[in-house]
C-alpha cells in the first residue's frame, strides 16, 4: 500500500483519539469502479454476494483507501420491496418503476426481508466475506439508502415531492415503511459485523426544501442513527448536492461523520458544524475524478485539507459521491499520493498555493 505506516484501523483509531498519524483518512468513495478493478461487467454483481466481495476486496488492495463499502446501487431495498430496477449489461442499474402507482396503495406492501427479499441477501453476504478477508485491517461499512430517499423509490420522486404538500399523512406512511426496512436490514449488516453507511440522496436541498426536510426525513433518519449508534458504531451520512440549510438538522441526528458533495464550501462546513461532526469530501466524482488528471486530483486534494484540514471533529478526504464507474485508476491513486505527500501533522508548505 505505497507509503502508509499503518492500517486503515490504526489510522483511525489513532485519529479519533488525537494520536499521531501517518496521513489523514482518504476515501475515494470506490462502488462499481471495483469491477474494472477485477475486469467483470457490472450486471455480473446482481445477486452474488462473492462476485461483489472478491472487487471490492481486489479494488482495497489495489488503491490502499481506509474504508470499504458494500455499494452497487441505491435501489437495493425498494426492489426488495417491489420496485422494478434496470440493470444495464455494464453500468450502474437505475430505477425502471417504483413500487406503487399510486401512494393510497401504499398498505399493499411490506418492509423487506434481508434474508429473502432482492438483492439484500447477497450484499450480506459481500460484508461477510470481505469482513472475514481484510476486516481485521480496514472498516468494511453496507450502503443503506435512508427513509426519505426509499420512500421516493417506492412511489416515484416527482410523486413524493407533490405529496409533502398535498398529502404529507402519505409521506410520513411511506417513510415509515421504508424506516421499517432500514431498521431491519441495518440490524441484519451489524450483525455481520460491518457498519451501515447511510446515503439520502433526495433529502438534498436540491430536492426539498429545509422545512420539508425537518418534517419528513428528520425524523426518520434520527430515529435510524439512534438505533445504530445504540448498538456502538458511529454513523456516516451523505446527502447529495446542496446541504447547507440543513447542516444543523443533519448533525442533529446523531451522525458522527457527514460526507458533503463538492457543491459545498468546506470552510464553511468547518465553521458551521465542524466542532460538532467530522467532515468527509469534497472532491468532484466528475469534473475531477472522471474527467480530471493525476494532477488536478492532487490539486482538489490540496484545496480541500486547506479548506477544512483543522476541523475540530477532523477530516477524512474522500470524493463528494461515489466515484463513476469509468473513474481512471490513475486518478485514485493520485488522491491517496497527495493525502500522503500532505502527511499528518499536515505539511501546509504543501498547501501554499491552494488558500
Amino acid at each position: 500500500m505505497g507509503q502508509d505506516r499503518m492500517s486503515p484501523l490504526e489510522r483511525l483509531a489513532a485519529y479519533n483519539r488525537g494520536e499521531a498519524v501517518d496521513r489523514l483518512p482518504c476515501v475515494p468513495i470506490v462502488g462499481n469502479t471495483a469491477a474494472r478493478v477485477l475486469g467483470v461487467k457490472v450486471s455480473a454483481f446482481r445477486g452474488d454476494g462473492e462476485l461483489v466481495a472478491r472487487a471490492q476486496i481486489a479494488a482495497y488492495r489495489r488503491f490502499g483507501y481506509d474504508n470499504i463499502r458494500v455499494f452497487t446501487d441505491l435501489y437495493t431495498q425498494a426492489e426488495a420491496m417491489g420496485a422494478r430496477v434496470h440493470y444495464p449489461e455494464d453500468e450502474t442499474a437505475y430505477l425502471e418503476a417504483p413500487a406503487l402507482g399510486d401512494a393510497r396503495d401504499a398498505g399493499s406492501l411490506r418492509p423487506a426481508d434481508p434474508l429473502r427479499d432482492g438483492q439484500l441477501p447477497a450484499h450480506l453476504e459481500a460484508a461477510r466475506r470481505v469482513l472475514e478477508a481484510v476486516g481485521k485491517e480496514v472498516p468494511v461499512t453496507v450502503a443503506l439508502t435512508s427513509p426519505f430517499t426509499n420512500a421516493s423509490f417506492l412511489v416515484g420522486t416527482e410523486s413524493l415531492v407533490r405529496l409533502t404538500l398535498r398529502d404529507p399523512a402519505a409521506v410520513h406512511r411511506l417513510c415509515e415503511l421504508s424506516l421499517q426496512t432500514n431498521l431491519l436490514y441495518a440490524e441484519a449488516i451489524l450483525a455481520t459485523g460491518a457498519t451501515p453507511s447511510l446515503t439520502d440522496p433526495m433529502s438534498s436541498s436540491t430536492v426539498i426544501g429545509p422545512h420539508q426536510f425537518r418534517e419528513f426525513s428528520l425524523p426518520y433518519l434520527a430515529r435510524l442513527v439512534t438505533f445504530i449508534r445504540d448498538r456502538g458504531r458511529p454513523v456516516t451520512l451523505h446527502i447529495c448536492g446542496r446541504t447547507r440549510p440543513v447542516w444543523q438538522e443533519m448533525a442533529d441526528t446523531g451522525a458522527a461523520c457527514l460526507s458533503l458533495d463538492d457543491e459545498v464550501d468546506l470552510a464553511e462546513a468547518k465553521l458551521q458544524v465542524g466542532h460538532r461532526v467530522r467532515l468527509m469530501g469534497n472532491v468532484s466524482p466528475a469534473a475531477v475524478m472522471l474527467q480530471g488528471t493525476p494532477e488536478t486530483v492532487r490539486d482538489a486534494v490540496r484545496r480541500v485539507v486547506a479548506r477544512a484540514g483543522d476541523s475540530p471533529n477532523g477530516l477524512v478526504v474522500a470524493s463528494g459521491c461515489s466515484l463513476p464507474t469509468e473513474t481512471p485508476f490513475a486518478n485514485i491513486d493520485a488522491m491517496l499520493d497527495a493525502v500522503r505527500e500532505i502527511g499528518h501533522p499536515i505539511d501546509h508548505d504543501a498547501l501554499e498555493s491552494h488558500p
